[in-house]
């Protein structure tokens, strides 16, 4: 009893709440702006962090993350433009009402939905996620190894078109994870005798550098030199029905459900989520041919769906240090910043923390409800007004601003655009960055398991493998790894006479 009074009262502080409630409208402003994404905003506000309480900066995470996966779906329903990639199934009705004359009442049910699918999520999230920390507790060296190497294999093959390619990624976020001192000799590998490499590449300058530059240079080459007109974005006042509420229940329901299972699983995201959530709907729906015209339920299933897998993807991220998409990575490496370590110890070492951070999670989905809906309407559908051009300078110098103050050197610089200009020409050859980020945070914790599992097993391999846990475990991780290439290899039919 006492852990949650002190839960709550770190939650409902007046500094905690006010990080909220603007880091929402900030994330709400976000994801109205096609172009960027949480992903960057998170990336850019990490390095802020450092002298922050851990609950006030996690908060914000919190509150950009869900206000963000609702703002995507603003330009989404008014222009066909999904301001975040989770919302281009948003599109598929809400632009039909759009055109309409219904993109008020678009852009409620997606607030609505938004708020119920994270709120959804969030709950799940406080259930599950403890109990599985129990469950993680049995863990040795080994089987913490093997988790590792379920995460990154599970990402690699997951994110991305091409499985091979996400598995390179996995390699070289590996690779860039052996920089510095040796964890248990201490010996330097690949520091080239420069001293600042000695702790290894700044997770938080990689992180800005691979996420938020890319995004800034699409912008630039965009050359967006006159937003939008205000007529495009008059908007009136609506209010759902009872009947309009009583008739998406089923479908909030629904998606919900999906969104949560979507989010457990590492690598799958908010877009998929979206998409089946959408077919669910319209498989179910009475007049499936009237999705893709402007169909209420559409919205509703997309932008629940998506929003419910937001929390959903913390639960492996908190209990297992395996993210499901790459904004728990980010909260991995908020963490990480203020010397927590992710994993089951972490339920141990910081309830007041991991748990304030759940009842965030639900805070600000609710705040969607305040922010999304009048905000929406009249405030942040006129952001689309800007020129893309005049946010490129900004962002470049809070970027660089941001990675100074975590040193105070700067070599941090040239090692974040050294990191964008990789990203920006990864993306490019459509290599997936979640990987590379997964394997720089994993890569670690695999070394030290498997390092300790031979040391106690006296360099017998067997010793990986030799527990029941730790062998099912690696055999799920063979199976992500094998089943690409068995796909390939799958004999396919002659085509039909």
């Amino acid at each position: 009893m006492d852990i949650i009074l002190q839960i709550l009262s770190g939650v409902f502080a007046p500094d905690t709440m006010s990080a909220m409630l603007g880091a929402s409208l900030l994330g709400v402003f976000i994801g109205a702006l096609p172009g960027l994404n949480p992903v960057m905003a998170i990336a850019l506000l990490l390095p802020l962090t450092y002298s922050m309480d851990p609950l006030v900066a996690l908060g914000m995470v919190a509150g950009i993350y869900n206000g963000s996966m609702y703002g995507g779906a603003i330009p989404a329903i008014l222009l066909r433009i999904p301001g975040t990639p989770a919302a281009i199934a948003t599109t598929f009705d809400g632009y039909p009402m759009t055109q309409r004359g219904e993109a008020a009442k678009a852009l409620k049910i997606a607030c609505w939905s938004s708020a119920i699918g994270g709120t959804a999520s969030a709950l799940a999230l406080m259930t599950l996620g403890p109990l599985l920390a129990r469950g993680t507790l049995y863990f040795g060296p080994a089987e913490y190894f093997w988790v590792a190497m379920f995460g990154m294999a599970s990402i690699g093959v997951m994110v991305g078109r091409d499985p091979l390619k996400g598995l390179i990624a996995s390699v070289l976020g590996l690779l860039l994870g052996t920089v510095g001192l040796d964890q248990l000799s201490g010996t330097p590998r690949f520091t080239f005798d420069q001293p600042w490499l000695l702790g290894g590449l700044d997770l938080i300058v990689i992180l800005v550098g691979l996420y938020a530059l890319p995004p800034v240079l699409q912008l630039a080459e965009a050359a967006d030199l006159k937003g939008l007109p205000a007529s495009a974005l008059r908007l009136g006042r609506v209010r759902l029905t009872r009947a309009d509420v009583v008739s998406l229940v089923p479908t909030w329901i629904r998606s919900s459900l999906i969104g949560i299972g979507v989010g457990i699983l590492p690598g799958a995201g908010g877009n998929i989520a979206a998409f089946l959530s959408y077919n669910a709907a319209k498989n179910r729906a009475p007049d499936p041919d009237s999705f893709g015209k402007g169909n209420p339920a559409g919205v509703a299933a997309a932008e629940c769906g998506n929003n419910a897998d937001n929390a959903a993807s913390m639960i492996p991220a908190l209990t297992l240090g395996i993210p499901g998409n790459v904004v728990a990575a980010l909260v991995l490496g908020a963490l990480l910043i203020h010397g927590l370590q992710p994993g089951p110890q972490l339920f141990s070492q910081a309830p007041d923390l991991v748990g304030g951070f759940m009842v965030q999670m639900l805070v600000t989905s609710l705040l969607i409800l305040a922010v999304g809906g009048a905000a929406a309407t009249r405030v942040f559908a006129q952001v689309q007004r800007l020129p893309g051009v005049m946010l490129v300078p900004t962002i470049l110098v809070l970027m660089a601003v941001g990675v100074y103050v975590i040193n105070g050197r700067l070599v941090d610089l040239w090692l974040m655009f050294g990191a964008g200009l990789a990203g920006y020409l990864l993306e490019k050859l459509d290599v997936p960055l979640a990987p590379i980020v997964l394997g720089l945070i994993l890569g670690p914790m695999a070394e030290q398991g498997v390092r300790r599992a031979l040391l106690i097993g006296r360099g017998d391999p067997m010793s990986l493998v030799n527990h029941p846990l730790s062998a099912i475990i690696a055999l799920a991780t063979l199976g992500f790894i094998l089943w690409p290439l068995l796909r390939r290899l799958k004999p396919r039919r002659p085509p039909a006479a």
